[in-house]
Parts: structure tokens; C-alpha cells; sequence
């Protein structure tokens, strides 16, 4: 929309142009006519010549004049006009732009409120009944000493519950980072990078955190970690890496601080100029953007994937 802008700006600087280069040259033309007596002079120069009526041609040439001043100044106000349209349209995008991103962080905002309240759900209901469930298995064990099929039935029981409850905990660490509301965004990147460090045994993954986080409010603070963890993701779905590197820090940007946040690994790769069916990327871009910020991907098959991220502070 700016080219199309600028196009007609052009165009209506040059019909201008038109108009002022044909007035212009006429009133050079008039002055030279006037001081030289050219009329007179063609009357002379022509008047062996009547029947090809060249004196006429004064007359002609004033038509054309008029008609080009005519023709350009169409030509600038039809620029105008344009000019003005394409700027009526580039403020209605941007005003429709503008409400799809804060209907896109409302969504979020609504998606993670969700999430959190799920995650206490599952935290306050169902992991005190698992632990209630659990202590009657022990006790009923411990009293069925002398009946070795109870107890083998309650030790059965124990390990199941044992693995539902870890399956509820993924679920919680899932919905919502552990330790964000309490102990900050730094703690929680660095709990979720120790689990995937406990998951990808074969790579080693570092990370690094320049400057505070604590001044980053709950919306930011959750789309930094959701970019830690889909990055990290991808890494052990698709990566192979034995490397990965994390660096998160505040560099100053043009107008204000800006976040910076790179997740680079040695793995596969991939070729970007091919689409991708994974939605992951498309989520990370989106949570950024509507933020402000940024994302940009680098990568070539066999040369590894890095994600970075660029997000305004405030």
C-alpha cells in the first residue's frame, strides 16, 4: 500500500510538472512573439505560401497548448484523487490490522486465564484426591500383611496412581510454567530447560539470561517461556541435535528496550523455502506479533535451526 502511495504521489508531481512546463513555455513563447514581432514576420514569410494557409498555424499551436494544459491537469487531479482513496484504504487496514491484533492478544489472554485455571484445577481437586486415593492403597497394603493377593493388589494400585500423577503433573507443567507466579520468568525458563535436559540426554542445551526479566509483565513473561518451550519441542521432534544454545537478554533498541531471545541447535535443519505443516512456528509468530515484536527463522538442511525473537519491553 506505501508503493502504490508513493506511485501516485509521483504521478501527481508529474502532471504538475506537465502544467508548469507548458505554462512555461508559453509565456516564453508570448514574450518572444511580442519582442520580435514573429507574427508579422510569419505573415510576410507565409504570404507567398496562401494556399497552403499557414498562417493559420498560430491558432492551431494555441489549440494543442490548451489542450495539453487541459490533458495535464486531468492527470493531476485524477492523481489526487487516487492519492487520496489509497490513503482512506491505508488507514482502514491499518485500523482492521490493528483490531485483529488485539482481538489475537485478547485470544491469548483468554487462552492462558484458561489455562491457569485448569492447571489450579488439576492441581487443588484432582492431585488431593490422587494423594487420597494413594494414602488408602498404603494403608490397606499395610494392613493386608497376612493376605500377600491384597497386597500385590494395593502395590498394582500404587503404581498406577503413581503414573496417573505424573501424567496430571506434565499436564500442569504443560498448562501452566511452574514457579512463574512465584518465583519470576528466569526461574521457570530454568525449570523448564532442566526437564528437557532430562528428556534429550543426548544434547546439551545452555542457556543464558543477560540482564533482569522481572520487569516484564505476566503477557510477555508467558510468551518468552512459550517460545523456550515450542523451540525446544521442535528440537526433540525434529532436530537430532547434540547442541543447543539458549541466549535471552535486553538490548537497546530505536526507541525503547527490546527483548532478544535465540534457540539455536546443530541438528538437520530444514529448508525454509519449503512449507511446513506444523503449526508450532506459526504460534510462535503470531504470540510475538501481536506484541509488537518480531520473529525470524535461520536454517539450511544439515546446518542446523536457530529461532530468533525480538520483543518490545513496554
Amino acid at each position: 500500500m506505501n508503493i502504490e502511495i508513493a506511485e501516485g504521489a509521483a504521478r501527481r508531481i508529474s502532471a504538475r510538472r506537465d502544467v508548469v512546463v507548458i505554462v512555461v513555455v508559453g509565456a516564453v513563447a508570448a514574450v518572444v512573439c511580442v519582442k520580435y514581432n514573429l507574427s508579422e514576420a510569419l505573415r510576410a514569410w507565409t504570404a507567398p505560401y496562401e494556399r497552403l494557409q499557414l498562417d493559420e498555424l498560430p491558432a492551431v499551436l494555441l489549440v494543442v497548448a490548451i489542450s495539453l494544459v487541459w490533458f495535464s491537469s486531468r492527470r493531476y487531479f485524477e492523481a489526487t484523487r487516487q492519492l487520496r482513496l489509497r490513503k482512506k484504504a491505508e488507514a482502514q487496514l491499518a485500523e482492521t490490522l490493528a483490531e485483529n491484533k488485539n482481538l489475537a492478544q485478547r485470544y491469548l489472554n483468554v487462552q492462558e486465564h484458561e489455562r491457569k485455571a485448569l492447571a489450579r484445577d488439576l492441581h487443588d481437586e484432582l492431585g488431593q484426591y490422587l494423594n487420597a486415593i494413594k494414602l488408602d492403597a498404603v494403608s490397606i497394603r499395610e494392613a493386608m500383611q497376612d493376605n500377600p493377593t491384597l497386597q500385590t493388589i494395593a502395590g498394582a494400585m500404587l503404581a498406577n496412581i503413581d503414573r496417573v500423577y505424573g501424567v496430571v503433573t506434565g499436564l500442569i507443567r504443560h498448562l501452566r510454567p511452574v514457579g512463574l507466579d512465584d518465583l519470576g520468568v528466569a526461574a521457570a525458563l530454568e525449570h523448564c530447560v532442566n526437564d528437557w535436559r532430562s528428556r534429550l540426554t543426548a544434547a546439551n542445551i545452555d542457556m543464558s539470561i543477560d540482564g533482569t526479566l522481572e520487569m516484564l509483565d505476566e503477557t510477555r513473561a508467558l510468551v518468552v517461556y512459550r517460545l523456550v518451550q515450542e523451540a525446544l519441542t521442535n528440537v526433540a521432534r525434529h532436530a537430532k541435535a547434540s547442541r543447543v544454545r539458549i541466549r535471552i537478554g535486553v538490548t537497546p533498541g530505536a526507541d525503547l528496550q527490546q527483548l532478544e531471545a535465540s534457540i539455536a541447535d546443530n541438528g538437520v535443519g530444514a529448508d525454509l523455502s519449503l512449507p511446513r505443516a506444523g503449526l508450532g512456528l506459526v504460534g510462535m509468530r503470531e504470540r510475538v506479533a501481536t506484541l509488537g515484536g518480531s520473529v525470524k527463522l535461520q536454517s539450511a538442511p544439515g546446518a542446523g535451526f536457530e529461532v530468533k525473537a525480538w520483543l518490545p519491553m513496554r
